[in-house]
């Protein structure tokens, strides 16, 4: 199955905000309860995705993977966030990286990380559930460096921090 790699444009949004709540859906419906997915969860997908899309920050890279002419994938770094006074080890984050399910194996992830951070120090948060994720970054380098953290929004899910 082949893809492509581009810069996405803020006509996308739209395409990628339901990308990023079904590749949610495929990746943690299993820890999360179904009225997670509720019309607000969808509403504020659109409306960060119009944003980040429309507001493009300084040194912010976003990229997305098309097949047939359908976004497959999405990847989206730039400096390191946080907390007011919060150790941050890396000036480099990986803040999203999703492929839908039907395309995992194609190397558009591997693609997409490329382009969003190279091989260069970063940071990331992962959920500690995911190993198929934890997996895709231990091979890219990243290690856990034992910092966790539960967003109060998705209880459920613990989040451990990698880096590289």
């Amino acid at each position: 199955m082949s893809f492509r790699t581009r810069m996405p444009v803020p006509t996308d949004a739209a395409e990628i905000a339901d990308l990023h709540v079904s590749t949610w859906r495929e990746a943690y419906a299993h820890l999360l309860p179904e009225d997670h997915f509720s019309a607000q969860y969808i509403e504020g997908r659109h409306r960060m995705w119009k944003h980040v899309l429309g507001h493009p920050g300084d040194d912010v890279v976003v990229r997305v993977a098309e097949s047939a002419g359908a976004i497959i994938g999405f990847a989206w770094a730039g400096p390191t966030v946080g907390a007011e006074g919060a150790e941050r080890p890396r000036d480099r984050e990986l803040y999203a990286i999703y492929v839908s399910a039907a395309h995992y194996g194609t190397g558009a992830g591997q693609s997409l990380l490329d382009e969003t951070l190279g091989d260069g120090p970063a940071m990331l948060w992962v959920a500690k559930e995911n190993p198929r994720a934890t997996g895709f970054y231990v091979r890219n380098g990243f290690r856990f460096d034992g910092v966790e953290r539960i967003d109060p929004h998705v209880p459920m899910i613990t989040a451990a921090r990698m880096v590289r």
